[in-house]
C-alpha cells in the first residue's frame, strides 16, 4: 500500500487535483475532505488527474462519484484525466465512465 499524495492548483472557480499513490479506504476520507474544501471555496470546475494513481478501490471511486454529484448540484463538473489501469476498468465495467466529463 502506498500513501496518497494530493497536489492542488486553484483558479477562481476551478481546481486541478493531481493524485499519486493509492486511493483506498485509508486515504479516501482525507481526499473527500480536500474535495469538500474546494467546493466550499467555490471551485465547481474540478479536474482530477489520476495519471499517478497506482490503485483505486471502491472507497476511492465512491468519493469521486459523490463529489461529481455535489458539483453537478452546484452547476459544476468533475472531470477525470490520465485514467488507466484498475480505475479505467472499473469505470467501464460499472458504466460510470459517462458520469465524468472526462478524457478517458
Amino acid at each position: 500500500m502506498t500513501d496518497l499524495c494530493v497536489e492542488v492548483e486553484r483558479a477562481p472557480r476551478a481546481a486541478l487535483v493531481r493524485l499519486e499513490g493509492d486511493l483506498d479506504k485509508v486515504s479516501a476520507p482525507a481526499f473527500r475532505k480536500c474535495l469538500a474544501g474546494l467546493a466550499e471555496e467555490g471551485c465547481v470546475e474540478v479536474v482530477v488527474d489520476t495519471a499517478g494513481l497506482a490503485f483505486c478501490d471502491s472507497s476511492g471511486l465512491w468519493v469521486l462519484v459523490e463529489h461529481q454529484r455535489t458539483l453537478s448540484g452546484m452547476g459544476g463538473t468533475l472531470q477525470l484525466t490520465g485514467v488507466h489501469g484498475v480505475l479505467r476498468r472499473v469505470l467501464e465495467v460499472t458504466g460510470l465512465r459517462p458520469l465524468f466529463a472526462s478524457q478517458l
